[in-house]
């Protein structure tokens, strides 16, 4: 594991924060991380759309903070996970970036490195499970070390211990992800990230998503060309039938402005 993270430069930790809505400066404490967690949820979009628009993508720290801060666009694990983790350790967190196997009823835990979840402690030396990049969970950290249940908007959570110091993170009972203990690099993910944008088996080469959390405490996202609302009401979805319609949307609910409509593109190499 690299013993010297990239951080961002105190400037780029305030376009940071104006990103996500967040006025500064911050104290590295556990109130300040429930704030920055739920803001960047709400503010950036947990999308893969590089991968069809076959743009460049990379895990430097420069090129991430270019792609969410300056373009003001959204990724998915390695990157949004990637940036957060950069800005709270220039804020005055400690952060660990550690390998999860997410899992899925049909096919059981994935192989390593699927997901990039965050260890953080704060001033006081309480740790948290910071997770910005999963798409539908917690919209707040999750108190680490306790084994009971935590309550958040997203559900009822419960982090549990499994073999060789792994962690199994529950929702509602059901199993999201295993953490590996063991903290890693940024870097390490790389070939991960290589498989998830060309592999024809990665979810991500085979479907359109960008979501985010709304105002009302629910979530809105744009599946393809499906704009599917879920609120207090229930779920509601609109087919958007022209380019100008999808490309109004990834504009006015989501900030991304696009030179044109994303297709999914299937897997490709390199």
């Amino acid at each position: 594991m690299s013993s010297t993270p990239q951080r961002l430069h105190p400037e780029q930790v305030t376009a940071y924060l104006n990103r996500i809505n967040v006025a500064g400066p911050l104290k590295p404490d556990a109130d300040s991380l429930r704030r920055l967690h739920s803001a960047h949820l709400h503010a950036v979009p947990f999308e893969n759309l590089s991968i069809h628009l076959r743009e460049d993508m990379s895990l430097n720290i420069p090129a991430l903070y270019d792609k969410i801060v300056t373009r003001h666009r959204g990724g998915f694990c390695y990157e949004l996970n990637g940036l957060f983790a950069a800005a709270l350790e220039t804020i005055g967190y400690r952060v660990q970036r550690h390998s999860a196997r997410t899992f899925h009823p049909d096919r059981g835990f994935s192989p390593p490195m699927d997901h990039l979840a965050l260890r953080v402690t704060d001033t006081t030396g309480d740790v948290w499970l910071a997770d910005v990049g999963y798409g539908r969970h917690t919209e707040y950290p999750l108190h680490f070390t306790a084994r009971t249940e935590q309550s958040d908007p997203g559900g009822l959570f419960r982090i549990t211990e499994y073999e060789n110091g792994d962690l199994d993170v529950l929702r509602e009972g059901e199993a999201q992800y295993r953490v590996d203990p063991r903290p890693l690099a940024l870097s390490d993910f790389i070939p991960a990230m290589w498989w998830q944008r060309t592999s024809p088996e990665a979810m991500f080469t085979q479907s359109l998503i960008c979501s985010r959390l709304t105002d009302d405490g629910g979530r809105i996202s744009l599946n393809d060309r499906k704009l599917i609302t879920t609120d207090a009401t229930g779920r509601h979805e609109q087919e958007l039938t022209s380019d100008e319609e999808v490309l109004t949307a990834y504009r006015d609910v989501f900030g991304i402005e696009l030179p044109r409509v994303p297709e999914v593109a299937g897997p490709r190499v390199g």
